[in-house]
């Protein structure tokens, strides 16, 4: 039997630090669902438009508001990181960005090789991959959009930062952090620009419109 899986959306970055115990790095999610003690857990976080899929176990509940407490584990300590830099306003807040719902061909260094996907949507901080096999949560990955009209592919690298199984009864894939330089956010940046001037004009390809 696979992990439970628990939502959490909030609101502002302030949520999660009153939820998050740094102590005992634990977190306090809410729900009316009974999650026996010690069964492994998967929790689909949304803070403020950023997502990220963090793994743990349930230690205790609440029940009043009802809730459970889950332990993370080890391996998300570079999410969590890089979550508290995101509540600390280190990050953009990816919600005032509109992603786009683009459809465009990927070659990404898979575990096995390279392999070929598309896009579900992007923008100039991330971006979305069908897969159903995605990397590991915070892996490094390079890829290689193909763009309408321009010659070569445009080469990006980024992290992973959640991933949605087959099992999860939503098509599966993975969510891509971009970690760029400073030339390459620009030209990023302008290929969005264009891509959304596209869509927003009718002049996109129908194959390329989610």
């Amino acid at each position: 039997m696979g992990a439970a899986r628990l939502e959490l959306r909030l609101t502002s970055q302030s949520e999660w630090i009153k939820i998050f115990d740094p102590r005992d790095w634990t977190v306090t999610v809410p729900t009316a669902e009974h999650v026996e003690p010690q069964a492994a857990v998967r929790i689909d976080l949304d803070v403020g438009g950023w997502l990220v899929t963090l793994r743990g176990t349930v230690v205790g509940h609440r029940d009043d508001p009802a809730g459970v407490v889950v332990a993370l584990g080890g391996s998300e300590r570079d999410k969590i990181n890089y979550l508290n830099g995101f509540v600390r306003g280190g990050l953009l807040n990816l919600r005032e960005k509109r992603r786009l719902p683009i459809r465009l061909q990927v070659t990404y260094g898979a575990i096995e090789g390279p392999a070929e996907t598309y896009t579900k949507d992007i923008n100039e901080e991330g971006v979305f991959l069908y897969t159903d096999r995605p990397l590991p949560e915070t892996s490094q990955v390079h890829m290689l959009v193909a763009i309408p009209g321009m010659p070569q592919p445009l080469s990006l690298v980024g992290k992973v930062s959640h991933t949605i199984l087959p099992q999860d009864e939503e098509t599966p894939g993975m969510g891509i952090v971009f970690v760029l330089d400073d030339s390459q956010r620009v030209q990023l940046l302008g290929v969005i620009r264009d891509l959304e001037g596209l869509l927003l004009s009718g002049q996109l390809p129908t194959n390329t419109v989610e």
